[in-house]
């Protein structure tokens, strides 16, 4: 719940609402869904689509969202596109909401399930400019004020922002992890059980997974490496997760021991930056991050370049050419974005390990990496 959110009426709904970024920049609108306070590290998602999965993604604990296309609700809300049980975003920014949703599968407006989960947002942003700015000044901490809160002075509301947690050093995986194992059943032929830990995954993964013939024990991220080399007799998977990578040290432990009872590993967004530093690799906040659905990757075996879904603020420092040598043999850079040339993929050459930046289970994004789910099944069957 974001704090002092309160549940909004038709009559605020024209209200006046307040942004004030921490570098003191303000930006005015009108408040929407729910009436409050919404503190966060913002950040610009770039997707036309896949809303509906932005706002239930974990990834997105304590960020405030800024949609950087005009129009978002068009669609609605249906049953079958959350990716957890709830939204994750700390405050919501969109320039043109809906005003009625058209879908075959809509069962409501995304305001009203908003305000059902006492998410607070601002419309009538210049999204385009305040993204701009945010591109210019880099990731920043930023405020959503609306209801009384709107009508104190500017000076006021920017102390609450300065006060808010900065998202480095900040150590999440608790907040959003599963608190007990939970099986995901292989569809079709049985191909073997892996461990899934939990980081802050997103429901398609498992999915994606269990499609393949693999049985999946979605794991907390507390689980013992013990507990975890049991459960995943063929494979350990690391999902996405938000938070800053240094801080989660229990995590890198547990990838270590993955690699050392040379277990295969696949590893996705905050898994890739767990498994750079089980290698011995640093990681560093990005100046705005990576977050749409039409991020350009290059795989740098083949030359083939994958339009993907990214989420994330923080990448894994790597030489991009050339072989690196690791307490576990060597590894090399194997995918990179070619926006910025930021690490996009990690592969192992003496364990059966590799990893990936960007989202290949396509919740919500293109399909092009999906591929990379069957080289984790072919690394299991040729670990046996």
């Amino acid at each position: 719940m974001s704090p002092g959110a309160q549940k909004s009426s038709h009559e605020a709904a024209d209200s006046v609402a307040v942004l004030v970024l921490e570098d003191g920049r303000v930006f005015r609108g009108r408040s929407w869904a729910t009436i409050g306070t919404a503190l966060g590290e913002a950040v610009f998602a770039t997707g036309m689509t896949g809303y509906q999965e932005t706002l239930t993604d974990p990834s997105y604990r304590g960020q405030i969202v800024v949609m950087t296309a005009p129009h978002i609700g068009n669609t609605g809300i249906n049953d079958r596109d959350n990716e957890s049980d709830r939204m994750w975003v700390a405050g919501f920014v969109v320039r043109d909401p809906a005003i009625a949703p058209s879908h075959y599968e809509s069962t409501h407006s995304l305001e009203d399930e908003l305000r059902a989960q006492q998410i607070v947002g601002i419309q009538a942003v210049d999204t385009r400019a305040l993204t701009r700015h945010l591109r210019d000044r880099g990731a920043m901490r930023m405020g959503i004020f609306s209801g009384a809160a709107a009508h104190k002075s500017v000076e006021s509301l920017l102390v609450q922002v300065r006060s808010t947690a900065s998202m480095v050093g900040a150590n999440l995986t608790e907040d959003v992890t599963t608190t007990l194992p939970y099986l995901v059943p292989a569809q079709g032929d049985r191909r073997g059980v892996i461990a899934a830990i939990d980081l802050g995954i997103k429901s398609m993964t498992p999915q994606r997974l269990s499609e393949r013939g693999l049985d999946v024990w979605v794991l907390p991220a507390s689980v013992s490496a013990e507990q975890m080399l049991t459960t995943g007799v063929d494979g350990v998977f690391f999902s996405n997760g938000p938070g800053d990578p240094s801080s989660a040290d229990h995590v890198v432990e547990l990838l270590q021991s993955a690699l050392t009872a040379r277990r295969p590993v696949f590893g996705i967004c905050f898994g890739h930056q767990m498994l750079g530093r089980a290698l011995g690799l640093e990681t560093y906040k990005l100046n705005f991050g990576h977050r749409g659905i039409n991020q350009p990757v290059q795989d740098l075996r083949t030359g083939r370049v994958a339009i993907t879904a990214h989420n994330h603020g923080f990448a894994v420092l790597a030489p991009l050419e050339g072989q690196i040598d690791t307490p576990f043999g060597r590894a090399e850079v194997s995918h990179v974005c070619l926006n910025d040339n930021v690490v996009e993929g990690l592969r192992c050459l003496d364990v059966p390990a590799f990893s990936v930046q960007f989202h290949p289970e396509a919740a919500a994004g293109p399909h092009d990496a999906d591929p990379l789910f069957d080289e984790f099944v072919d690394l299991i069957e040729r670990s046996r």
